[in-house]
């Protein structure tokens, strides 16, 4: 071990070393990205830390040995650790990192390191499961090893206890989290709402929702009544349900009277008190009884006195109308050793790691408050008394688990007599979820009027004792929850078409949802200009990201969804859901938008978009496009079932896939074929298909027909898909912006979103069919491309337009304003036909400059930078 030569002693959080390093910085933070669903590294939740590292050379003496004493966890990857190497530090980072967040009961161990293109400038991939525990893990894990490597002063104790307390604070308590977990194994998809308890388990319509022990389920009528202790015991008496004699005290003196009627010993407590809070047990004179009216009055306005029942204290648990857990509670105590105060004691007993504040752990902290003072002092001691070796002292008398009470399974033990009572006692009242107080003295034996007593009923019960007893075996609940709300085979999951590509990706997320609406489905969609749900627009722009998708999927009337999936949403925050259904793949093509987070090159974005084929079970279905290579090798990387399409009959891809049995679609000779192995089937003409104009647009028919595939793959009739896309018009109503044509005055207007090199190219192979003579263009591009992508589109413009209106929009990114029309028009320079080339600052401005230009019988192209915009101000001009 060493020994800091400046106080000669081994490491602690108090220790200053060597100063000539205090100033050194082994990281620097670029970035945290929190990927909140699949992504291109997993399928887990994870951050990528983008870190610039810096090598140390010369760092502290002993500086493993600081980290080793406040992490020993990492002792073998610390041995293999050199700080000077980039690498090396960044494995370091992401295993602390890992440590930092695990718990008892949460191991992680998914970890990655990934080069980019910046020197010494490293991503580390850490999964999470609490995102802002990750993030102060990861700020706390760069603070240790900065602190080591410099031989800096730093107090661990300190910031890892704060890291635990705000853990304790946001992480899912016990019992919600075991009906998460059981969700998850059911295959449901979990949501948490709230920073709270509020989980939405499944989606749309399908979706419930659980709050800490309630569910979409639970009686609010059912919960007032348990609520009110005194008519819960009336209720119950009714219907011939063994309860203590009791009833609400006005103060003190008739708390005293009460306890007189009934005979001592009495309980006294709230008459709508929760957790064991201001119950006093066994109570037998005036003082005990009056003191105890004083603790209960605080809680609650309301008091109620009640006859003590002897016997040992159970929880029952029922769940949907079935005897599920029980468990026999111990009142919060300590055992004397004849040494230590009881101060101390509890102190002791609270280091158990299984013991936190509140609900966060299986066992809750001990409290020394007023009720235990109280209880302490029928006993005879105080908080400072030194108890005899072996004597048991009660903290409490109430044997909640929320006041520092242990829990021993009996659920194997528990008389059927008496599992009927408390099933009869939940359903009396209508709680789904019920925990049953009962004393018993003797839990296997039949109830009798002297065995058996229902003390209370709670609405919301905590599960922790049955998760974690103890002693004892412990109970799935979680899992009875689960399947009370969900049946065997539902897994709460709506249809779910994720789409994606580099071009087409909005046109087909519109067409498929318009084909699953003629299903009487209300649809929900995501694209880059909108949120919809049912035809209804919930939110305009680009959605196309994954707070969009959540939005869609937590809807609660969408009986199925389909999501456009762009590839900033999947490198940024990752997907947002866990599966789909069908995974829609339009193309890739030479790429767009390379550049980003390390997204350089068609393969590189290629891996992107494919991360929603990685989220295909083996139910579901991939829609590939054949005629796009990187598309096609999709397919050998996920093993998914797979319909491939293509706007051509003789493409080898389909040829070879039709062969082994599998489903293809594709265009012959006008028409659209469907083929189920070698079985093939004419669905509907081109000619009958509007969006293709004829069947003269080929991009639109690369959309109609994956479309199409997506809605074969939900299994739609192929009466209800023809009638789908028969009724799916080119126009400014169904598919705005996307190839609209119209004409103003004599002049033919053409209006696309396309802005990029293959989409520029298939829009003007599309022109070719139009016959104007002289044609102009309304262009622009965004400024996330290269530099050479914007020169290339302008030299296509070049040999097709007579005039070019270059300008700006909304998309310039980063860019000196004025640089994407500079490139735009070097590409247009010595242009064989471009003769006029003006460049404008606006959109709006210039189309109208451009439209002015136009003679009639000319051919107006415009690039909608902003579709939405452009489409109203185009309709403005045809209404005018």
């Amino acid at each position: 071990m060493w020994v800091c030569p400046r106080c000669a002693r081994a490491p602690s959080p108090t220790c200053l070393s060597d100063t000539s390093h205090t100033e050194l910085q082994s990281t620097s933070e670029i970035r945290v990205l929190a990927l909140r669903g699949p992504n291109i590294w997993s399928r887990a939740t994870a951050l990528e830390c983008w870190v610039e590292f810096h090598p140390v050379a010369n760092p502290a003496p002993g500086w493993r040995d600081w980290l080793l004493s406040w992490v020993p966890a990492i002792e073998p990857v610390l041995r293999e650790i050199t700080a000077a190497d980039p690498h090396s530090l960044a494995r370091l980072l992401n295993h602390v990192t890992l440590h930092l967040q695990s718990r008892t009961d949460l191991l992680l161990g998914f970890h990655k390191i990934v080069e980019t293109s910046q020197p010494n400038v490293l991503r580390i991939i850490t999964q999470y499961d609490e995102e802002s525990v990750a993030r102060r893990a990861f700020q706390l894990a760069r603070q240790m090893i900065d602190a080591a490597l410099a031989g800096r002063t730093f107090d661990f104790h300190k910031e890892h206890t704060d890291l635990k307390d705000h853990a304790d604070d946001v992480c899912l308590g016990p019992s919600t989290r075991s009906m998460v977990n059981a969700a998850i194994v059911r295959g449901i998809p979990v949501r948490r709402l709230t920073e709270g308890s509020l989980v939405q388990l499944g989606w749309g319509r399908k979706q419930k929702k659980i709050l800490a022990a309630a569910t979409s389920q639970t009686s609010a009528i059912a919960e007032d009544i348990v609520q009110d202790k005194d008519l819960t015991r009336i209720l119950l008496h009714q219907v011939g349900l063994p309860v203590p004699r009791g009833r609400p005290v006005r103060d003190a003196e008739d708390a005293w009277a009460a306890a007189q009627e009934i005979g001592v010993p009495v309980v006294v407590k709230p008459r709508d008190g929760n957790q064991g809070r201001a119950v006093s047990l066994n109570l037998y004179n005036r003082e005990q009884v009056a003191a105890a009216f004083d603790a209960a009055h605080v809680e609650s306005d309301s008091v109620i006195v009640e006859k003590f029942a002897e016997g040992d204290d159970y929880r029952v648990l029922v769940i949907g109308k079935q005897f599920v857990a029980a468990s026999r509670r111990k009142p919060a105590h300590v055992i004397g050793d004849g040494v230590h105060t009881i101060n101390e004691l509890v102190a002791e007993v609270n280091l158990d790691p299984r013991r936190a504040a509140e609900h966060a752990a299986a066992l809750s902290k001990i409290r020394i408050d007023a009720v235990a003072l109280s209880v302490l002092a029928e006993q005879g001691v105080t908080p400072d008394t030194i108890p005899a070796k072996g004597r048991q002292i009660l903290i409490r008398r109430n044997a909640n688990l929320s006041t520092g009470g242990t829990a021993v399974d009996v659920t194997d033990d528990v008389h059927p007599t008496l599992k009927a009572v408390c099933i009869e006692a939940a359903n009396a009242v209508g709680l789904d979820i019920c925990g049953i107080d009962l004393v018993a003295t003797d839990i296997t034996a039949p109830l009798s009027e002297r065995n058996g007593c229902i003390i209370e009923l709670n609405a919301r019960p905590g599960l922790r004792m049955h998760l974690y007893p103890s002693e004892g075996k412990s109970r799935d609940v979680g899992m009875a929850v689960i399947n009370t709300m969900f049946g065997t085979e539902d897994q709460g999951r709506i249809p779910l078409v994720a789409v994606t590509g580099v071009n087409g990706k909005t046109t087909t997320t519109r067409f498929i949802a318009h084909l699953l609406s003629q299903k009487g489905w209300t649809v929900g969609h995501t694209s880059t200009d909108g949120v919809f749900v049912g035809g209804r627009m919930l939110d305009y722009g680009d959605c196309s990201g994954p707070v969009s998708a959540r939005s869609v999927l937590s809807y609660p009337v969408t009986d199925a969804a389909v999501l456009e999936v762009a590839r900033g949403g999947i490198l940024r925050a990752g997907l947002a859901f866990d599966h789909c259904d069908v995974a829609v793949i339009t193309n890739i093509g030479e790429g767009d938008h390379l550049g980003l987070l390390e997204v350089n090159t068609p393969e590189e974005l290629a891996a992107v978009k494919s991360v929603i084929v990685g989220a295909v079970p083996a139910t579901g279905t991939a829609v590939l496009n054949a005629a796009d290579p990187l598309v096609v090798k999709m397919a050998e990387t996920y093993q998914r079932r797979t319909i491939f399409f293509a706007n051509d009959d003789g493409n080898d891809v389909i040829r070879r896939h039709c062969a082994t049995g599998e489903r293809a679609i594709f265009t012959r000779n006008g028409s659209v074929i469907l083929a189920d192995g070698t079985n093939e089937k004419a669905l509907i003409a081109l000619s009958e298909v509007p969006i293709t104009l004829g069947g003269k647009i080929g991009f639109q028919i690369e959309n109609t027909i994956a479309a199409i595939a997506a809605a074969w793959a939900l299994g739609l009739s192929e009466e209800l898909i023809r009638a789908g896309v028969r009724s799916f018009a080119p126009g400014f109503e169904q598919n705005a912006g996307r190839f609209n044509i119209i004409d103003l005055n004599g002049v033919t207007v053409v209006c696309d979103y396309g802005h990029n090199i293959d989409a520029l190219r298939a829009l003007l192979n599309s022109l070719r069919h139009f016959s104007n003579k002289r044609r102009l263009v309304v262009y622009s591009s965004a400024g996330d491309r290269r530099d050479e992508d914007i020169i290339e589109q302008g030299r296509m413009l070049s040999t097709e337009f007579d005039e070019a209106w270059l300008y700006e929009g909304d998309y310039v990114r980063g860019r000196p304003s004025g640089q994407i029309m500079e490139l735009l028009a070097k590409g247009l320079e010595n242009s064989p036909r471009t003769k006029r080339v003006e460049s404008i600052l606006g959109h709006l401005k210039c189309v109208d400059l451009a439209l002015e230009s136009a003679l009639p019988g000319d051919l107006v192209m415009i690039q909608a930078d902003t579709a939405d915009e452009t489409v109203q101000h185009l309709r403005a001009k045809l209404d005018a």
